[in-house]
């Protein structure tokens, strides 16, 4: 009986690490804010190539995923959809993890510039209408292991 307590201990602790883990590895994105919480798995572009790349020719993004824009500094972020065949919303971050602005539903193949504003560190792209739907706000907060935890409004767990 103890055995099995100290198994089920064990295996407990191991998961709780693991969920911990996954809250901040690089290919998860979590937002919260008074809507609420959620996570998305995420392709990450962070070059110059993969950027121009981005979410183009898909014909489909499943519901919890997205793609994860990531500069080297701080810029003035502009997005357009050209070549990209999904409706977006795109959600722009400071460096410090804020949602300072949400672009809905941007409209598959335009290529009227979407102005993300100053001091973007991130872009995430997710589903059209899903911020909506789910409530994501402005204001949010987005957790992921390359925002500077120094500064980052949410922290990866050590």
């Amino acid at each position: 009986m103890i055995r099995v307590r100290g198994l089920i201990i064990a295996l407990w602790a191991g998961l709780a690490a693991s969920v911990t883990h996954a809250a901040c590895a690089p290919e998860t994105v979590e937002l919260r804010g008074v809507w609420g919480q959620a996570r998305f798995t995420v392709e990450i572009a962070d070059t110059a190539a993969t950027r121009a790349q981005g979410l183009m020719h898909r014909e489909r993004l499943a519901r919890s995923a997205g793609m994860l824009f990531i500069y080297d500094q701080p810029t003035e972020a502009s997005f357009w959809m050209r070549n990209t065949l999904i409706p977006l919303d795109m959600l722009f971050v400071d460096p410090t993890g804020l949602v300072t602005h949400i672009h809905h539903e941007a409209i598959p193949l335009d290529e009227t510039p979407i102005p993300g504003g100053p001091n973007i560190l991130m872009v995430l792209e997710i589903n059209g209408g899903l911020s909506r739907a789910m409530g994501i706000t402005v204001g949010s907060e987005l957790r992921h292991p390359r925002l500077d935890q120094t500064t980052a409004l949410w922290v990866c767990d050590p």
